[in-house]
């Protein structure tokens, strides 16, 4: 059998790519993915799967980091205007733009397979030398692109669930296949955990393209696993004090601004954590309407990490507390909001191992590298994923796709292998998949 999913990867490899590319060209970021996940529904379904989109898999309110409803409503008009399945993006409508193919295949372990599906914030670039623009498939939406491997994630998505429906009768057991949005930011997967589409799952896995750097890199094509990856808040804060002339009547004014500025410097003086590597990072800080005017509004953007979750807790709360101090040393009055959140990541060895034998054993054609184990050095959305697994006593594993890529990702003039990289995920998440319900996972 599992000779017959390699076959049937390196067969799909063209369908693969020209998948990969479609999404890329028409790039959607967090919440917007309404294109995106309205052919992904629509393929999911022709291929026989039980499918659920918008509010059946997402819960809505905890989204986070939502953008604002004018902005959602006409990403959906453009949505429909680039070819996205009319029946679906009714259900993805207003940014519940996660999808769910289920597998049910009688009595037996749950497993649930994840990719993450959007863009991000940037603007691609328009070289000669930036393959995609050259070959015609770089991002028609302006500020939006694949600069992350996500519209790779959704082509392998797409391409397991293809083998999976081929190998059903195989199967024993359920495969949910999540297509999650708005993972840049930490801010989709919550609502698929709270939805409570993780309960049940005996294994969950995911995978990320990434740049191979290191020569047992060249020499390999996965690793088997991912750790080390920085539990993280996201926060707004947004400060509201009293215009007035700054000439005037200062006395009547409340400055927000200075409020701000009070958060700011506090915030990069929290005391360092001996149990914790700790990160903060004040991104963004606008306020003012002129230079005579006191400012009455500020909005900051800001994040918090830890190397532990503890940390991250640690943090955290040392933020809370700081940010309204200020507002009230300044007469003013703050607001925080949470605008994605994710819990440190660590995969579990047990399924590490036996996605190493797997693949080591079974598939000619792709290599695993030798430390199982590779760290992270950001946040993965997918912890609230692993999380969840993992508190019912199930089992995680993120594995690394190793390919070569044009730059480093969240950089305009990022690409990668395509032609390379995804039909090696497809055979490995397929077979691990295969393994872990037809009876022979020994984890």
């Amino acid at each position: 059998m599992y000779a017959h999913i390699e076959e049937l990867a390196d067969r799909m490899t063209e369908k693969l790519v020209a998948c990969r590319r479609d999404f890329h060209k028409h790039a959607e970021s967090g919440w917007f993915e309404m294109r995106t996940a309205s052919l992904i529904a629509r393929r999911l379904t022709d291929m026989g799967y039980e499918v659920l989109a918008g509010r059946d898999v997402c819960l809505d309110e905890s989204r986070m980091g939502l953008p604002p409803e004018e902005e959602l409503e006409k990403n959906c008009l453009r949505a429909k205007e680039q070819g996205a399945d009319t029946e679906f993006l009714e259900k993805v409508r207003g940014g519940f733009t996660g999808v769910m193919g289920i597998l049910r295949c009688g009595e037996g372990p749950t497993v649930a397979l994840r990719f993450d599906i959007d863009a991000l914030g940037v603007v691609e670039d328009a070289s000669p030398g930036h393959r995609p623009f050259r070959e015609g498939f770089s991002s028609v939406n302006p500020g939006m692109m694949h600069a992350c491997g996500h519209d790779g994630h959704a082509a392998i998505g797409l391409g397991v669930a293809e083998i999976l429906m081929a190998v059903k009768d195989g199967l024993r057991g359920t495969v949910k296949i999540i297509f999650q949005p708005a993972e840049e930011g930490v801010r989709g997967a919550k609502s698929i955990v709270d939805k409570g589409h993780l309960d049940g799952v005996d294994f969950v896995l995911a995978c990320h393209v990434t740049e191979r750097t290191t020569a047992e890199d060249r020499g390999t094509d996965i690793t088997a696993g991912t750790g080390g990856s920085l539990a993280t808040s996201k926060m707004d804060a947004y400060y509201y004090g009293k215009s007035a002339h700054a000439g005037g009547d200062p006395q009547e004014g409340r400055n927000a601004l200075a409020a701000a500025v009070t958060a700011v410097q506090n915030l990069l003086a929290i005391p360092r954590n001996s149990k914790s590597d700790t990160r903060v990072n004040v991104g963004t800080l606008h306020a003012g309407s002129g230079r005579n005017v006191i400012p009455e509004f500020a909005k900051m953007e800001l994040e918090v990490r830890g190397k532990t979750s503890e940390g991250n807790i640690y943090m955290e709360q040392w933020a809370q507390r700081i940010l309204r101090t200020a507002a009230e040393m300044h007469d003013c009055t703050c607001e925080v909001k949470k605008m994605g959140e994710a819990f440190l990541l660590e995969s579990d060895r047990p399924l590490m191992e036996l996605i190493r034998d797997v693949c080591e054993q079974n598939l000619g054609t792709v290599k695993v590298h030798p430390q199982l184990r590779r760290e992270a050095s950001g946040s993965e959305d997918f912890s609230y994923m692993m999380k969840r697994v993992q508190d019912q006593g199930g089992q995680a594993s993120m594995l690394r796709i190793l390919t070569e890529t044009a730059a480093v990702a969240h950089n305009s003039r990022y690409d990668f292998d395509d032609t390379d990289a995804l039909p090696k995920a497809v055979k490995a998440i397929s077979a691990v998949t295969f393994r872990l319900l037809s009876g022979g996972c020994r984890c």
